[in-house]
């Protein structure tokens, strides 16, 4: 019988996009393996930026972006067909090179903007147009259309909520995966794939045991994130109308 080729996901995500409950949901299939935001610690470095547990991430993370890259493309385990990759967008700085984003199938991950800048400002002091990640997602889909001549797949956080087993199915069928209903569940508490930074980030995702829906958000956006979040609307919007739509289940 010959063996199915493997798969190696990309996912791009902007911060407090429901990203590390997607990541549950692939780390629980019979097939998977995955990895946190394997860039974290070369972007702090790069950037200088004082993120919540800075110094931890730089002293257990490699921060060389090209030994990081070649380890994404290594031989998977025995009875590992599945890599998926959590990626945060706005990690893929302008001086890494782009070549090593070939031989992945690369997929993205939405939220409405207003929504992640008044999660993101709990955690963050500063908050520029970059750190939403969605600058950088509209390069990479824009890359990948153009060198495959083909729309990767886009979903948003408030329809995977909405519908998740919809969701999921579509977004496994473009991946070329099945769907597996262990998608839908996993036990709550920390993994050892979350990287060293979840006690600061994770707090949310380590009580959950599914995707919930939140609360919708109330209130204007103080002026700093409104400013933001007029520069990013367009970029959502653009990647939004590629948006996978599901039937519901």
């Amino acid at each position: 019988m010959t063996a199915l080729p493997d798969i190696r996901i990309a996912m791009w995500s902007g911060p407090r996009n429901v990203s590390t409950a997607l990541m549950r949901s692939f780390g629980n299939r019979n097939d998977s393996v995955v990895i946190d935001e394997p860039f974290y610690a070369h972007y702090l470095r790069h950037t200088g930026l004082d993120h919540p547990g800075r110094e931890e991430v730089l002293a257990h993370q490699d921060n060389d972006w090209q030994r990081v890259a070649q380890a994404l493309h290594e031989p998977l385990s025995a009875g590992v067909r599945v890599f998926y990759q959590k990626h945060m967008s706005h990690h893929l700085l302008p001086n890494m090179g782009r070549d090593w984003l070939q031989g992945l199938q690369h997929a993205f991950l939405l939220r409405d903007p207003a929504d992640m800048l008044r999660s993101l400002d709990q955690k963050l002091a500063h908050i520029r147009p970059e750190d939403t990640g969605l600058p950088q997602q509209v390069e990479i889909f824009d890359r990948v259309r153009a060198t495959t001549g083909q729309i990767p797949p886009v979903i948003d956080a408030a329809d995977l909520l909405e519908d998740p087993r919809a969701l999921l199915s579509a977004l496994c069928d473009r991946l070329g995966i099945d769907f597996q209903p262990s998608m839908l569940r996993w036990p709550p508490g920390r993994r050892t794939t979350d990287g060293i930074w979840a006690k600061y980030w994770y707090d949310q995702v380590e009580r959950s045991t599914g995707f919930v829906r939140s609360a919708p958000s109330r209130g204007e956006l103080p002026a700093a994130l409104l400013a933001v979040e007029r520069t990013v609307r367009p970029m959502y919007d653009y990647l939004r109308a590629h948006a996978l739509r599901a039937v519901p289940s």
